[in-house]
């Protein structure tokens, strides 16, 4: 008697352990079902707080929220009134957790005029927070080529705008708004291309102090422009030695790099040739972001690489956007908290996770599309003209989007 009252205790003693751990670990009895059931948790957060959580439709609470539901294909959103609206589908696999970030932005946004010089064309300096503006409203003393740095506003101790030529100084059938810039790789000098009825000419100039004399490089400008092309090589390796070695290889032969993250972990860039992207860590992360993955590479074409994760994105552009990238212009830009991306579109600016996923449009208002830029602590910076019965020319605003 004494030995089965023992065995009895065992025995309950380790179905009891075992239902505890099978339940600390997501398994639950479907009394529907009549079995038992594995489940996942979803852990929802949102910037701002306290946003309402819908699940398949049915809210169930709000952010920062923690649920326990059971293996299936969830459609995630996330609203809060005055803010747009955060969707994504995930896949709850049982024992994971998943987690659902979500940044929701303002629908009506702040405009703050930051020049009132009235602006024929602006060009970002890469990597900066500056950028080049070219005046041209027949003033002769404020006709010219402008610093402008985003970092100071019309309270600081020192203007925004910097004077680096004027007008004058260029031959007389120089039109600013028709030029391109080269930068060096520090850049802290450009190469100023301006177009012309018959040909092209070149400056070097200073992009720190006012140029009183212009420096003509027309004749040399390959030369220095292939030498500047040496130096960003180098500096695009040592960028990638943070990355791993075989992806560091691959890119450095295969891409050409347009950005990274502000914290370094995610880069962009645009495909030169095709090929099969290899997996480095191995085995694949369980608990990795859901999106699907790209590693066949296109030629042409633009992808995200998320190093921690060793997964790698392909970005998708509108037809506008694709045609302004042909052109020239700038239409991917990283958000200041490294992930998220923000799209020019034309006619509107959107703003998508990393791996191009939950797009929310952050402004639609009226802006000339040919710049648009984002500011470190967030907010968007274009060009419009919101008067133009009495302006001829647009001005830089900041747009609040957070």
């Amino acid at each position: 008697m004494h030995i089965v009252r023992n065995s009895i205790v065992l025995i309950s003693f380790c179905i009891i352990l075992a239902t505890i751990i099978a339940y600390a670990r997501g398994y639950r009895v479907d009394v529907q079902k009549g079995k038992v059931t594995s489940t996942g948790i979803i852990a929802i957060s949102s910037t701002p707080q306290t946003a309402q959580v819908y699940v398949n439709g049915q809210l169930r609470g709000v952010t920062d929220l923690h649920l326990t539901l059971a293996s299936g294909k969830y459609a995630i959103e996330v609203k809060k009134e005055g803010y747009t609206s955060w969707k994504k589908e995930v896949v709850l696999k049982g024992e994971l957790v998943v987690t659902a970030d979500a940044t929701l932005f303002p629908l009506n946004a702040s405009l703050t005029p930051l020049t009132t010089i009235g602006i024929s064309k602006v060009i970002s300096i890469d990597k900066t927070d500056k950028a080049l503006l070219f005046v041209e409203n027949g003033d002769i003393e404020k006709d010219g080529i402008y610093v402008f740095d985003q970092t100071k506003r019309t309270f600081s101790l020192f203007p925004p705008l910097k004077m680096l030529a004027k007008k004058s100084l260029f031959p007389e059938d120089v039109v600013l708004s028709d030029v391109s810039v080269i930068f060096s790789p520090d850049f802290k000098q450009g190469i100023v291309q301006f177009k012309r009825a018959e040909d092209s000419i070149s400056y070097l100039m200073s992009l720190e102090d006012e140029n009183t004399q212009l420096f003509e490089v027309t004749s040399s400008q390959e030369s220095l422009e292939n030498a500047w092309n040496q130096e960003k090589s180098i500096e695009t390796t040592r960028l990638l030695e943070i990355f791993p070695k075989q992806f560091a290889k691959i890119a450095s032969d295969s891409f050409h790099v347009l950005s990274l993250t502000p914290d370094k972990s995610k880069i962009l860039y645009e495909a030169k040739q095709q090929i099969t992207l290899p997996y480095v860590i191995q085995p694949r992360l369980v608990a990795a972001n859901q999106t699907p993955e790209e590693r066949s590479i296109k030629l042409n074409e633009l992808y995200v690489y998320d190093r921690e994760e060793d997964r790698n994105y392909h970005i998708s552009l509108s037809d506008t956007s694709e045609k302004m990238r042909q052109t020239g212009d700038s239409v991917l830009v990283w958000f200041p908290d490294s992930r998220h991306l923000v799209k020019h579109e034309g006619d509107k600016i959107s703003i998508v996770e990393f791996d191009d996923t939950s797009r929310q449009i952050v402004y639609s208002g009226p802006h000339d599309g040919s710049f648009f830029d984002v500011t470190s602590d967030g907010k968007l910076l274009i060009l419009a003209n919101l008067n133009p019965q009495f302006n001829k020319t647009p001005d830089i605003y900041a747009v609040g989007i957070k």
